[in-house]
């Protein structure tokens, strides 16, 4: 066995003769741990959040969207849809209307988001796990719609099923002339099947009739503001953007739904970044109960490194000795972090202890990456290892240098 692992291991396992260092040496280690343990469970809950809002936004919005490039609406014709839908990754595509509208019930009155999709964005959106009231359709009627909930409340609107509740879209026409006579709006009674629940820009702003009711209200005739195209599970998100990209050309641009969102996606990373770097922060300054630890031990242990050297120990085999105690700290801490935090995470996992507040139960979510565990593992290993390295070369060079 080498000779200073071998004392570094006896130093650590062993009981120090001033139980104050043992106990020193063991603090380092929990403090590690703690602070590893808490990078496991911060970096674990993001990655749970992440994909909570992911699920949110990208079930509301298809794969892929075809947008024109110079102006809001564009025909539909222009786009060879039946090319795109031959693709091998397309599973299904719908057409989307959107613009803004006004809504009445009774007396209350709100702005909204009108969508005209076709039948086909139902399926897509897996609309029926974000329904809350009310029944989904196998088929959008014409005049039904479904609704935000926020936005149903603010018109103080319940769904029944028997009986749907009306309300009331007010829309600008197109081809409304300025005039103190004309009515510069189209109208139409909307019978309401249901609410839903997908996010707060939804729940607060939507509101989904036909594509056939929308052109109708609004006067679009065979134009639509975007093409939403739904992927095959495990398809080249990327792959598939370009090839649709060269089948529209240049008078269309095609959006990923993280490109369509890509504010909330960013401001998530970038959380999560700052988060961890304010973790390795005070994993560092945990770092430094071990300087502590090893300063004690060192001199506790003067006296014998003056024997051993008599017997022709090396200043490097000195060095070795502390830097591998200091490692061995280290390790320790990080790998029982590691066990203790994804622990917590797995108990979160399979247990469900915590839940969202004022979220009506639903459950916190987790996520483990294989990414997440390498980066925490070279980081705190690095700094670990580099705490442990300075304060040993330095208590070993003025030991020497007394001892010459």
């Amino acid at each position: 066995m080498n000779f200073p692992f071998f004392v570094a291991k006896r130093y650590f396992f062993s009981k120090q003769s001033k139980s104050i260092i043992n106990i020193i040496t063991w603090t380092s280690v929990l403090g590690l741990a703690v602070s590893t343990a808490a990078m496991v469970i911060v970096l674990s809950a993001f990655n749970g959040i992440e994909k909570m809002v992911s699920n949110l936004y990208t079930d509301f919005d298809p794969s892929l969207t075809i947008e024109s490039t110079q102006s809001k609406t564009f025909n539909q014709t222009f786009v060879a849809i039946d090319k795109i839908k031959a693709l091998p990754d397309v599973a299904n595509y719908t057409r989307v209307i959107e613009e803004t509208a006004l809504i009445r019930h009774e007396n209350k009155w709100v702005n909204a988001t009108l969508y005209g999709v076709d039948t086909t964005f139902l399926s897509m959106s897996n609309m029926k796990k974000h329904l809350l009231q009310g029944a989904l359709p196998k088929k959008f009627e014409e005049n039904s719609g479904m609704i935000g909930a926020e936005i149903l409340n603010r018109l103080d609107g319940v769904i029944f099923t028997a009986n749907p509740e009306q309300v009331t879209i007010y829309a600008a026409s197109r081809d409304a002339k300025i005039s103190m006579q004309a009515n510069p709006f189209n109208t139409k009674r909307i019978a309401l099947s249901g609410s839903i629940n997908f996010n707060r820009e939804v729940n607060r702003e939507a509101i989904i009739i036909p594509l056939e009711t929308a052109t109708d209200l609004l006067d679009y005739k065979d134009d639509i503001t975007r093409y939403g195209i739904q992927l095959k599970p495990g398809a080249d998100l990327e792959g598939v953007k370009a090839a649709i990209q060269h089948i529209v050309g240049k008078q269309f641009k095609v959006k990923t739904n993280f490109e369509k969102n890509a504010l909330i996606f960013k401001t998530s990373k970038i959380e999560k970044i700052i988060v961890f770097c304010i973790l390795i922060f005070i994993f560092i300054l945990a770092a430094f109960n071990m300087v502590a630890s090893l300063t004690m031990l060192f001199i506790e242990k003067k006296k014998n490194l003056k024997t051993m050297m008599a017997f022709g120990l090396y200043q490097q085999s000195i060095f070795s000795i502390f830097f591998l105690q200091g490692c061995m700290i280290c390790f320790f801490g990080v790998f029982f972090g590691i066990f203790l935090g994804y622990g917590v995470v797995a108990i979160q996992y399979f247990g469900e202890v915590l839940t969202i507040p004022d979220s009506g139960g639903e459950i916190f979510p987790v996520g483990v990456k294989l990414m997440d565990i390498g980066l925490i593992l070279l980081v705190t290993l690095v700094s670990g290892v580099v705490s442990a390295w300075i304060p040993v070369r330095i208590l070993v060079n003025r030991f020497l240098k007394a001892n010459d």
